[in-house]
């Protein structure tokens, strides 16, 4: 009882909040921003949100401003903030401050990096609500969704018919070879044959590969798993070519004596 009649005496006298009204004149304009000097905090007047300092106050209200006091000295093209300005000039610079303790390639942009990492982790982080199907980028769940609600956002210009996804158009090109492609991810598949690159590797035997189905398939020697099984005999296969010429055994178009196609080294480890 006591400590409550205590509380409220020291709520009958505590100081009501001294709010110091001031200017603030920037490029955009006057806006009025709050000192609470009994708190020690400013106070956004557009939006009412609260800072400890003036500092980051004076940060925040570019967002109602919309000014960009920070420029590229190459482009001419303007930021809000400095953080903003530096990363844009690592366009001109090269600079990749970004490394991969996994397979060593360095990035520029931070987003960049973030959806790298997932190839090592495996996560995917983005997740179909209809089917429960998970993806690694946001774009890829994007391209997906429409497999459920049925939406078609490219037409073809001549007929008119409708499209989940481009048709023909193949605007990424690879700069060694000239050989173009309908999506980026495909080009970056792509580029790894010029530049060797294999970020796969095997936690088995260590081999490493260029493309993740390739993995998953060399992991098959190692795991034992056969997925692949013959409708009219039931044996079972590592990958799905092979059974494609073991069917023609049955159809006729091959005899059991003939040869089986060599699987490729790099499948079998």
């Amino acid at each position: 009882c006591n400590e409550e009649r205590n509380s409220s005496v020291d709520q009958e006298h505590r100081e009501p909040p001294q709010i110091k009204v001031e200017l603030c004149t920037s490029q955009q304009g006057e806006h009025l921003y709050k000192t609470d000097t009994s708190r020690k905090s400013v106070r956004c007047d557009p939006c009412g949100n609260s800072f400890h300092d003036k500092s980051r106050l004076t940060k925040h209200l570019i967002s109602h401003t919309g000014e960009r006091p920070h420029s590229c000295s190459s482009f001419g093209k303007r930021f809000s903030h400095i953080t903003n300005l530096k990363t844009h000039m690592r366009i001109g610079t090269g600079e990749k401050p970004y490394f991969c303790s996994t397979c060593e390639k360095r990035f520029s942009w931070k987003s960049e990096f973030k959806r790298h990492i997932r190839i090592h982790t495996g996560e995917k982080p983005y997740s179909c609500s209809n089917c429960g199907k998970s993806f690694s980028r946001k774009s890829t769940l994007k391209t997906h969704s429409r497999v459920h609600t049925g939406e078609k956002p490219y037409s073809c210009s001549t007929c008119g018919k409708t499209f989940r996804i481009h048709t023909g158009e193949k605007p990424h090109s690879c700069s060694t070879c000239g050989k173009r492609f309908t999506w980026k991810s495909e080009l970056k598949r792509h580029i790894r044959i010029h530049t060797g690159e294999k970020p796969y590797s095997c936690s088995t035997c260590g081999k490493t590969f260029s493309r993740k189905s390739t993995l998953k398939t060399h992991s098959r020697v190692h795991t034992g798993e056969k997925p692949y099984s013959c409708n009219t005999c039931g044996k079972e296969f590592t990958v799905s070519s092979t059974l494609k010429t073991h069917i023609r055994i049955h159809t006729g178009k091959i005899k059991s004596s003939q040869k089986w196609p060599i699987i490729p080294q790099a499948l079998e480890g």
